[in-house]
């Protein structure tokens, strides 16, 4: 008897003993790896505060709250916690994600500067930094959640950049193929747009593009709910997943123009509009999963106990010397707001050009978006007239798409479409109308580099990763009435423009 209480008396190993002891040292070493890590990310916090505060980004923030709210319970649920109090063990997934994307946050902050890439970069690290505080199967286990809030991020209106236009007009091209099949071959694509945009609210999470990011949400959701492994099988399911929100979509489209052109019902074809995109996205999202079943259920076993026989006492060390030297390596992109002076342009006789001066907060935004400079003018133009405004600057972070500043004034968006004024030079045209009244404008707008001219933000943006970008202008045009985009006028007013800003743009960049 003696012998078993002797047997079951608490056993403390010296690697235990020696970890108790220097406790103090443990605590100094996380605090200041923790406090490098903060620093070399600081310039990411201001982009999420604008993110999580400001009104534009309303649905993001709801997704987070949600989001949080899911992560709250499961770490409940699961009982899991960083354990902070012991050194760091050595995890190569998490050393590789979390060294790795220090290291790739540091060239896109010097070579790139996508607030979002950079804030996506630094949840995905942070995350592979805690996992050398915590078991590896707790860890692999809440990649989704890493993921989840990484997600959070505006992803939406950067596919809606990028992938939003372009799968706009396969899906009126597959419709109007579609119906053609059926012997209605009248209806065109840009029909097909008019009638979309028309009855579809842009903001809802079940309509066109944002569909895929709301699905990818849910279907990374799912994922850590069922504890399911992300890997090869479970990409392949996502694949799918998104090809179902596709063609959910694409259902919808078709059943609205049916009922809203072919029958000649828009009032029917607006009411059906919500229910047919929550009805698509609902089925495509229980479909995912189904799918997800058939992705093996993560391992439950193999919990690394505490302390771990793998804490080199070298790798707390390393990562402060590491972070350190990336904190000093760390340069943002070079950027000079507002730099060149404003001059008088060489306007055509024809073109009668009146000074507005743009507000001091409006030239607060543009130089702290490294704008070089920013003017705006009232036109007069054989018998057209309205407001135009031109912005310079090498990065791409100073021009936007006017038509979320059309938005933002209270313009509700009719049509956006690609004109070809000349065989190089497309214009994006704009239609717009006040809701609720009969009021209608006309809007255009192009990016200028030189003689180079696109009406694609995402061609604008790529020009931005050559070692020595561009200096782009953004001539944006809002007529006071509405303009038949392919009168003879306002195309002639289209090439004088351009002609003036090509000579400018010369004359500014040989004087740089």
């Amino acid at each position: 008897m003696l012998k078993r209480l002797s047997f079951d008396k608490p056993r403390f190993s010296p690697h235990l003993s020696l970890a108790m002891q220097s406790l103090p040292a443990r605590f100094g070493f996380n605090a200041l790896v923790a406090g490098l890590w903060l620093w070399l990310y600081r310039p990411v916090f201001d982009y999420l505060s604008i993110i999580f505060t400001r009104e534009d980004f309303r649905t993001n923030q709801i997704v987070l709250i949600l989001v949080a709210g899911l992560i709250a319970y499961q770490l409940r649920a699961q009982r899991v916690r960083p354990r902070l109090d012991m050194p760091p063990h050595w995890f190569s997934p998490a050393v590789v994600l979390a060294l790795g994307g220090s290291v790739l946050f540091v060239l896109i902050e010097r070579f790139l500067d996508v607030n979002t890439l950079s804030a996506s970069v630094f949840g995905l690290a942070t995350y592979g930094l805690l996992g050398l505080w915590m078991r590896p199967r707790a860890w692999r286990k809440g990649l989704p959640a890493a993921l989840l809030v990484v997600g959070v991020l505006p992803f939406g209106e950067h596919m809606q950049t990028f992938i939003g236009y372009p799968m706009r007009i396969l899906t009126a091209s597959i419709v109007r193929d579609g119906l053609s099949a059926f012997g209605v071959p009248s209806i065109g694509v840009d029909t097909i747009l008019v009638l979309e945009n028309g009855v579809s609210q842009v903001d809802l999470p079940c309509s066109g593009v944002k569909s895929l990011w709301t699905g990818a949400l849910f279907l990374i959701a799912a994922t850590w709910i069922q504890n399911r492994a992300i890997n090869l099988r479970w990409f392949g399911i996502a694949m799918v997943f998104g090809v179902l929100l596709f063609f959910a979509n694409l259902a919808r489209i078709g059943t609205l123009v049916v009922v809203g052109q072919v029958l000649g019902s828009r009032l029917a074809a607006e009411m059906l509009h919500v229910p047919l995109g929550v009805l698509g996205f609902v089925a495509a999202c229980a479909a995912g999963v189904v799918m997800l079943r058939w992705v093996p259920a993560l391992s439950e076993h193999g919990a690394l106990e505490w302390p771990s026989p793998a804490q080199p006492r070298w790798l707390a060390p390393v990562l402060a010397i590491g972070l350190a030297a990336l904190t000093l390596a760390y340069a943002p992109r070079p950027v000079s707001g507002m730099t060149l002076a404003t001059q008088e342009w060489s306007w055509p006789a024809d073109l009668a050009i009146q000074s507005m001066p743009l507000e001091p907060d409006e030239l607060a935004w543009f130089a702290r978006d490294s704008a070089e400079a920013a003017e705006r003018y009232r036109f007069t133009w054989r018998g057209i007239t309205g407001s135009m405004i031109l912005i310079t600057s090498t990065t791409w972070r100073a021009h936007h798409r006017p038509e979320r500043c059309f938005e933002v004034y209270g313009l509700a968006l009719d049509d956006s479409s690609t004109l070809l004024v000349g065989p190089d030079f497309p214009v994006r045209s704009v239609a717009l109308s006040k809701r609720g009244t009969a009021q209608t404008w006309s809007a255009a707008y192009w990016f200028q580099s030189g003689a180079r001219v696109t009406d694609d933000y995402g061609t604008r943006i790529a020009d931005d990763l050559a070692l020595r970008p561009n200096r782009w202008v953004l001539v944006s045009i809002l007529f006071d009435q509405k303009q038949d985009p392919q009168a003879a006028e306002v195309v002639s007013f289209y090439h004088a423009l351009r002609a003036t800003v090509a000579q400018n743009y010369g004359t500014r960049i040989d004087a740089d």
